[in-house]
């Protein structure tokens, strides 16, 4: 029993992790666009 809360307990870890990165990268392509963006109407 004790495994199975301790594998429980890990994965949940290792998702909340997850979606931290996730968002992080998420962010940062934003971030890449917006940038694009910015640089293509200055072109203009």
């Amino acid at each position: 029993m004790r495994k199975l809360i301790t594998a429980a307990v890990l994965a949940g870890t290792m998702a909340l992790g997850a979606c931290n990165t996730v968002e992080g990268v998420g962010k940062d392509v934003k971030s890449a666009g917006d940038t694009v963006a910015k640089t293509a109407d200055g072109a203009k």
